[in-house]
């Protein structure tokens, strides 16, 4: 049993897992135990239509360090917030089913106890790093940073897959995120940069174990809305408060 208050939380997000998530849980659990880690697993599924509930609600009683939170909306961004706000752990890592690379768990945590950082982005695209997804994945991530760039000024390589963070210093962070789905991991991250969170990157080698359960194109408008949204929240609503000393005045009654 994980401590009141564990060495980590792990966190990870699961929609229609059921061919994979038994084992990558399993082999995840066993490098920590391997590291003498004091931890706790947390399994946010989301909308599962095949067995991954089932399948969770076994291993939860074979395995008390694992523990899954359930939702009946597909939506990655909701379960992963729900996921950060209800880790109890000093360091959450935010994971991904198909990867679980504790080597990333080896080198982020000594960056996090030397005060180097509050959170440690595992990117794909930094210098060092090998990404072998298919090429067109490789293309919509290189997009998608592009926009963040340009709309949102964000300066880093990466906002999505795995990262680590010290919960008391982040966690507030992601309660005050707006959007979710696929952009709320970089909300995440550039809320955290504009609050004053230090930020590093270090590179990744990344080889999925199975291909997206959601077809890339499918999930293409709803990333550029929630962009827009974000633009709007972190670039001109954000600003124009800062500025307009009627933007802090309470409202008449």
């Amino acid at each position: 049993m994980p401590s009141a208050t564990p060495r980590l939380s792990v966190v990870i997000p699961v929609y229609d897992e059921e061919t994979i998530v038994r084992e990558a849980c399993l082999e995840l659990m066993a490098r920590l135990d391997e590291r003498g880690i004091d931890y706790e697993l947390i399994l946010t599924e989301n909308g599962s239509r095949d067995r991954t509930v089932e399948i969770l609600e076994s291993l939860a009683r074979e395995r008390p360090r694992l523990r899954f939170l359930h939702s009946d909306e597909p939506n990655y961004g909701l379960a992963l917030r729900r996921g950060i706000l209800e880790a109890r752990g000093e360091v959450v890592v935010c994971d991904e089913i198909d990867l679980c690379d504790v080597r990333f768990y080896d080198r982020a945590l000594p960056v996090l106890d030397a005060g180097e950082a509050d959170m440690v982005v595992g990117s794909k695209r930094a210098p060092g790093s090998r990404d072998r997804r298919p090429a067109y994945r490789r293309l919509a991530t290189y997009v998608h940073n592009q926009l963040l760039a340009i709309l949102l000024g964000f300066e880093g390589t990466d906002t999505h897959g795995v990262k680590a963070f010290l919960r008391e210093r982040v966690a507030p962070v992601a309660r005050r995120c707006v959007v979710d789905k696929d952009v709320f991991a970089s909300e995440l991250v550039l809320r955290a940069s504009l609050e004053g969170k230090r930020v590093v990157e270090i590179p990744v080698t990344l080889e999925e174990k199975r291909p997206p359960s959601i077809a890339l194109f499918k999930r293409v408008p709803n990333v550029l809305r929630q962009v827009a949204k974000l633009f709007w929240v972190l670039r001109v609503k954000a600003p124009a408060r800062a500025t307009d000393p009627e933007a802090e005045r309470p409202e008449k009654a």
